[in-house]
């Protein structure tokens, strides 16, 4: 039994890439090894650049059950202080308030209809690399057997157990100082404020709600969520942690609560239709994948990067490194790509998974106990008043600051970003970018007055798609920071710009970058 490549784990990181590989003409083979969905929710939504990811791939009306495209938050909080991005001119941070449950049926949806393989109840014991190939032992619902692969991809999670079999270290470190506890409950009808949706808790004052809050004894978080029951969730640094990882009983919450916020919050039974949440955790991880890559083995998501959840980047990341995967080992897979073009992923991915590291570090610092602690969240308070420094917050917590070194130099500004959402008038009508990225190809967007590139692209037609087309508003259609707006833009199938021009009319320098630029990330032309 054989397959092009194998994922290990079918959560959203695995189920991603699936689609992906799939949607560049590979068909993976995931192997989960729960026998059926998990019913544990264990995120409440998406926080940033990945919303507009998923709609590129036209997932984010099925997530979201609206036809409308996402809009930007107008605030968010960065360690427990509040982010007022309704200040800023080109806002990057957008939320999707979806749980996981439902964002891993909806990437199970998508994987089945592209003719996915799902083995449920499947589980890697053991492996080997050979030169060409990966020998893969599974134990399955029958008993055991064997499967080779050409690649094999871990995305089975912080313990993943092939990046262990794969020898891939984890390095970082473990803390086991805070514990964390969090329930779904009911909460009286009269202290819920009906302007904010908040909490009026006697003796202490408003708290508004899905708004981490900092108190000299811990963190208190109210999550309203829709179609459920509200969440509760506390954070504390006691003396001598229990290392207990047993669900809280709701006692246990309302004696949290009360120490936190040093009042009574009345709680009680969640009511409607589960599963409702109650979990405790102990400490927490921040570690980084020595390599990315062993050979025909890769780590995507958390098998990759483990970090704090505060801020929600767990899945902006991990999806994001499935997305930048995908294509990449699909082009190796069917004989196209350049040399280095699957190395490139550790290349671009390790750095934001580096960068999420640093600024989680930062917001656990900002919600501990202490009066040096009050005194820094001041002084961040201060700065957070400068609209500069909220935009620096921002693009950083939605990845939105990331761009990555496409050879290119510095020929225009836009080179290395992400595509920003373009609205552009075609011989069919206006046409938003989103609507041409479902297919996950590589994409020349023409936007000269000749539409006289796609003349260069012959020899890459079978890879790279040609849109011909006009920008429906120049003036506001590119980011406010870009030097000088576009007439064509070369995409990768992760909506990354590969290569940009500003010429009206091309002239053989821009031909000889676009060329450049379609050899170095979609491989040598095919002979005439």
């Amino acid at each position: 039994m054989s397959a092009d490549v194998v994922i290990a784990g079918g959560g959203p990181n695995g189920l991603m890439l699936a689609c992906e590989l799939s949607l560049a003409g590979v068909r993976p083979v995931v192997l989960e090894r729960r026998p059926e969905r998990t019913r544990e929710n264990r995120a409440n939504g998406l926080v940033g650049q990945v919303v507009r990811v998923l709609e590129r791939r036209g997932l984010y009306e099925r997530l979201s059950g609206s036809k409308e495209p996402p809009h930007p938050a107008p605030g968010f909080v960065f360690g427990a202080l509040p982010l007022n991005l309704s200040v800023l001119e080109d806002n990057p941070l957008y939320l999707l308030p979806v749980p996981q449950l439902r964002i891993e049926e909806v990437l199970e949806e998508r994987a089945v209809e592209l003719d996915v393989e799902i083995r449920r109840g499947h589980e890697i014991t053991g492996l080997s690399q050979q030169d060409d190939a990966v020998t893969i032992e599974i134990a399955g619902p029958t008993g055991p057997y064997r499967m080779n692969a050409r690649y094999l991809v871990g995305a089975d999670g912080g313990s993943s157990l092939t990046r262990k079999l794969a020898g891939i270290g984890f390095p970082g470190v473990t803390r086991d100082t805070a514990v964390s506890r969090t329930a779904h409950v009911t909460v009286l009808d009269t202290m819920v404020d009906p302007a904010t949706g908040g909490l009026n808790v006697p003796g202490y004052g408003h708290i508004p709600p899905f708004m981490h809050h900092r108190t000299e004894r811990g963190l208190f978080v109210y999550a309203p969520l829709p179609g459920k029951p509200p969440l509760v969730s506390t954070m504390e640094w006691p003396m001598d942690p229990p290392g207990d990882e047993r669900p809280p009983t709701l006692d246990e919450m309302r004696d949290s609560v009360r120490r936190v916020l040093g009042s009574d919050l009345p709680l009680g039974e969640p009511t409607g239709e589960g599963p409702f949440l109650r979990r405790r955790l102990t400490g927490g991880n921040t570690r980084i994948a020595d390599r990315y890559r062993e050979r025909r083995i890769l780590l995507v998501g958390d098998a990759a990067h483990v970090h704090s959840a505060i801020g929600g980047p767990g899945l902006n990341l991990g999806l994001q490194d499935a997305v930048n995967l995908g294509w990449k080992l699909a082009a190796e897979i069917r004989g196209w790509a350049p040399p280095g073009l699957l190395d490139s992923y550790e290349t671009e991915r390790r750095p934001a998974s580096e960068r999420v590291v640093m600024h989680t570090q930062a917001q656990s610092a900002l919600i501990t106990p202490g009066n040096e602690v009050t005194a820094l969240r001041e002084l961040f308070t201060e700065l957070l008043g400068d609209r500069r420094n909220v935009q620096h917050i921002a693009d950083m917590m939605a990845g939105a600051d990331i761009r990555y070194d496409m050879g290119a130099g510095d020929a225009h500004p836009l080179i290395g970003q992400w595509a920003p959402d373009l609205l552009l008038d075609t011989s069919t009508g206006p046409v938003r970018l989103a609507a041409l990225t479902g297919h996950a190809r590589p994409l020349l967007l023409d936007l000269t007055k000749e539409g006289s590139l796609a003349g260069e692209l012959p020899g890459w037609r079978d890879r790279v798609d040609v849109v011909t087309a006009r920008l429906h508003d120049p003036v506001t259609a590119l980011p406010h920071d870009s030097a000088a707006s576009a007439t064509a833009l070369l995409l990768r199938p992760d909506c990354h710009i590969a290569w940009a021009s500003a010429s009206t009319r091309p002239g053989p320098d821009d031909r000889e970058g676009l060329r450049a630029a379609l050899s170095r990330w979609f491989g040598a032309p095919l002979a005439a």
